[in-house]
């Protein structure tokens, strides 16, 4: 499948400002993986803290952005939208290793396989590059539910 917009992207999360965190999806396998962009800029409103004169995006922010990109997964994979009824939570992080910092200016890519989906749980493995560099990888258990 080829990518999505901004707009598509909008069907898929319940995510806005300032939480979502994926800006375009590059390439998606339905049922196998994703390949989505992140643009890191200086108004993220985190940045006013973390940290002053020296802005780094969160560890746990680069990770909620693999989930995001998941989350799209997910909901492609099994044929449906978010109906204001059911969200995608996680259920489980393992593995998470950060590697570089990342910064404003830099775009993240997001690499998420999904290694298997058997009633509405989840488990994927997720990459975060910049350029060609690892920046932060993890394995992401989510779980749908009923709100």
């Amino acid at each position: 499948m080829d990518g999505m917009e901004i707009r598509e992207i909008l069907q898929y999360l319940p995510h806005r400002y300032p939480f979502l965190l994926i800006d375009r999806v590059l390439e998606m396998e339905v049922g196998k993986r994703i390949v989505a962009l992140k643009n890191v800029t200086m108004n993220e409103p985190y940045f006013v803290g973390h940290f002053p004169g020296n802005p780094v995006m969160p560890g746990v922010i680069v990770i909620e952005a693999m989930a995001q990109a998941a989350g799209i997964l997910s909901f492609k994979t099994m044929g449906r939208q978010p109906d204001g009824k059911s969200v995608v939570y996680f259920a489980g992080i393992d593995g998470a290793r950060f590697k570089k910092p990342v910064i404003p200016g830099d775009q993240l890519r997001l690499e998420v396989d999904l290694h298997r989906l058997v009633r509405g749980v989840a488990k994927f493995s997720g990459r975060a590059l910049v350029g060609d560099t690892l920046v932060a990888e993890a394995q992401i258990m989510a779980a749908l539910r009923e709100v």
